[in-house]
């Protein structure tokens, strides 16, 4: 696999674009997984105030579904050892963002699969999310390569990887959580009604 020239030519566009573009990618690049965050919130609180168990599950699972695709992408990285091709290419355009540290290795892309994964389990949530969700970690995948810190196929593999994971995980563990969910309202206990909202204990 090798994307170097791909690479080359998306660095080389980043430099001709406006100053304020880039500064636009310099910090969705860096801060952009946050609204990911923010949109689990919102989920999970859209969902405790419905009545599904399945829907409660759906939202609950998001978070650790996308960890598990975090930790899957992270642990692929500490076994490949590639290079930054900041580092490594020769002759392209200087990263707009500082290149990170020699042994944080480039393939994949943890942002990319961290976006990817958050993106199939918030779909996996709410379909209709899909119009957003998508669009964003296909964003956050091109600016790590339009700020010159992994090459394209490093950020293709973590869109791949992350959704892949995250929605194995959601698939196998929806059940089992719809399941406590439902005994969990049932409890009466205030906390755990509280975190999974009202809602009838006998659906599952």
């Amino acid at each position: 696999m090798n994307s170097s020239g791909l690479y080359r030519d998306i660095t080389d566009f980043a430099h001709t674009t406006p100053s304020w573009v880039r500064s636009v990618f310099e910090v969705w690049t860096e801060y952009g997984l946050l609204l990911f965050g923010a949109l689990f919130i919102a989920v999970w609180w859209r969902a405790r105030c419905s009545r599904g168990n399945r829907a409660v599950a759906l939202a609950v699972l998001a978070p650790p579904a996308t960890a598990v695709a975090y930790a899957a992408s992270e642990s692929l990285k500490s076994v490949v050892d590639e290079e930054r091709p900041c580092r490594a290419v020769a002759g392209a355009a200087a990263s707009l963002i500082a290149c990170p540290a020699p042994g944080d290795w480039s393939f994949p892309s943890n942002h990319a699969a961290i976006a990817g994964a958050a993106a199939v389990a918030l779909t996996l949530a709410v379909r209709r999310l899909a119009l957003l969700t998508v669009p964003l970690a296909l964003l956050m995948a091109f600016s790590r390569v339009f700020v010159g810190v992994h090459y394209p196929h490093d950020v293709a593999v973590g869109l791949l990887l992350g959704g892949a994971v995250a929605g194995l995980v959601v698939l196998v563990l929806t059940g089992p959580i719809s399941t406590i969910t439902a005994a969990m309202r049932a409890s009466g206990i205030r906390a755990a009604v509280w975190f999974t909202g009202p809602g009838p204990a006998r659906e599952v």
